[in-house]
């Protein structure tokens, strides 16, 4: 399908896929492609505009990422973002110096608004910076379009060559007006109409499965989260009959969970298993802490069971996995760093008893997957589903796991769900789920001294699930919720609620 395109180069910084959500907010179309390929990249696509990420290097560093300048001589232009900009500054004959004064966090910035990437803004606005190296002298032939206390080039421009940079992050939430930064680029720069839709990508998905899976058959690990689903119900518009779904209850899921998911696909066109192995995983994770490990674990036998059920059934081609945008990053891709190890993807054992493994939403961050089901037709509750890690509750008990622990999780954190979907919080919180941590402490019940777990909640609201606040439950409600677990769940003396940000920590506690 013929749509405007705009590359990401991948210098390994963590916000890379940030970038690409908010280019796509703007309605255009952009892949994220390491920097090493630029080349290859530019000649396949024919990219309207060019996007550096971040990273974590220095410029003037040994083996260092770069580009060769023949990249800024082609006349297409150019936004390089943080290290993106330094690089953009040295490739072109300025220079990069160790900063006087880092600058992490929010900080006040002054713009120049004839610049067209500022054009309408604010004079002043505050903006997200995280580096220590700092653009000393500029290339010639630019100028200067933002400047802070202590960085004389938050930002340069060459208008006539379109090339732009910016020391600060437009793409996270704390830079005030970053997507309408990124707007200005995209369209009064390079020039875009916002050609890309949903429906676009849709279509597009639909004739790649349709292309690379032929005759062939598909095996799917459907959960009955938000990915498995819309992924199910892409396959199935893709594939039909070719496709069949395996529900691997493992013994991880939330309250009454396996039969919800079993009773919602139950009319649904598609051929479903479900297979009840929760004896077998728990075996496997007995004694285990760590949550690295947990992952691995629970990855491997997931593979397992599908081959065996592949057999079973028959002759199978392809496993389709719900592999999203931030399943990626944060196991790690080109120079970025790993974070954690998603069972779908760096849990994947070796050896996969498979032709190939077909991951259609793997472009996708969540948002843009409920999206997706919108668009294919699929049902509300699925679709608003509350988010769930394929390691389920393996990863929401702190430590060791066994199946009183998961037990008394299961009815906590189903207390905490039925009373934020009560209170109609349930679509303005965008993740909430409690987690049964490790430590224990004293506590008294009817007069007696009690030694229990520690329960802790956690709600956060966000638009991409790459950065994250945790969100403003009422007190009224958090002291409901307290009473309630307190008094209807064993084992569990204390509450504590988690006002972690992410970053600095991740949505998941493990």
């Amino acid at each position: 399908m013929a749509h405007q395109f705009i590359l990401v180069l991948d210098f390994g910084g963590q916000y890379n896929q940030l970038i690409a959500r908010r280019i796509r907010e703007c309605g255009c179309y952009c892949e994220v492609h390491p920097y090493q390929k630029w080349k290859e990249a530019i000649e396949q696509h024919r990219p309207l505009g060019i996007v550096f990420t971040g990273g974590p290097n220095s410029v003037y560093a040994d083996n260092a990422p770069q580009v060769g300048k023949e990249l800024f001589e082609l006349g297409i232009p150019v936004l390089g973002i943080c290290y993106g900009a330094q690089i953009m500054a040295h490739a072109l004959g300025g220079e990069v110096s160790h900063a006087p004064s880092k600058e992490y966090g929010k900080t006040e910035t002054k713009f120049e608004l004839s610049s067209p990437m500022f054009e309408g803004l604010d004079a002043n606005m505050v903006t997200w910076m995280s580096h220590t190296d700092y653009i000393s002298k500029l290339p010639e032939g630019f100028s200067v379009c933002a400047s802070s206390e202590n960085c004389p080039v938050v930002a340069m421009e060459n208008r006539e060559k379109k090339l732009y940079a910016v020391q600060f992050h437009p793409e996270v939430q704390h830079t005030q007006h970053g997507t309408e930064m990124l707007h200005n680029f995209l369209f009064r720069v390079c020039g875009c109409n916002g050609d890309w839709t949903m429906g676009d990508y849709a279509q597009t998905a639909i004739a790649d499965i349709r292309e690379k899976v032929g005759n062939g058959k598909v095996l799917l690990a459907l959960s009955g989260g938000v990915d498995s689903s819309v992924l199910a119900a892409l396959l199935s518009k893709a594939i039909g009959s070719q496709l069949t779904c395996v529900f691997v209850d493992h013994g991880l899921m939330r309250k009454n969970e396996g039969d919800e998911v079993e009773a919602a696909f139950s009319d649904w066109d598609l051929n479903f298993v479900r297979v009840n192995a929760e004896d077998r995983f728990l075996a496997k994770l007995a004694g285990v802490s760590d949550p690295e490990t947990k992952r691995k674990i629970i990855g491997e036998e997931f593979i397992r069971v599908f081959e065996e059920e592949a057999k079973k059934i028959g002759a199978v081609d392809f496993l389709a996995q719900g592999t999203i945008y931030p399943d990626v990053i944060e196991s790690g891709t080109g120079d970025a760093a790993v974070i954690k190890s998603h069972h779908n993807v760096g849990g994947l054992p070796d050896y996969v008893d498979f032709k190939e493994i077909v991951e259609p939403l793997r472009l996708l961050f969540k948002d843009e997957v409920r999206q997706l089901g919108m668009e294919l037709g699929l049902a509300d509750y699925l679709v608003w589903r509350q988010p769930f890690p394929g390691p389920g509750l393996a990863i929401r008990v702190i430590g060791d796991i066994t199946k009183d622990k998961l037990d008394t999780l299961r009815d906590a954190d189903f207390i905490f769900r039925e009373e934020i979907a009560k209170a109609g919080l349930d679509r303005q919180i965008h993740q909430y789920f409690a987690v049964l941590t490790s430590m224990r402490s004293v506590g008294v019940m009817g007069d007696g001294r009690t030694y229990d777990y520690t329960l802790a909640l956690r709600g956060v609201t966000t638009t991409d699930f790459m950065t994250a606040d945790f969100a403003r439950i009422p007190y009224d409600l958090l002291a409901k919720i307290s009473n309630r677990i307190v008094n209807e769940v064993g084992n569990i003396n204390r509450i504590v609620y988690d006002i972690t940000t992410k970053p600095p920590s991740t949505i998941e506690w493990e």
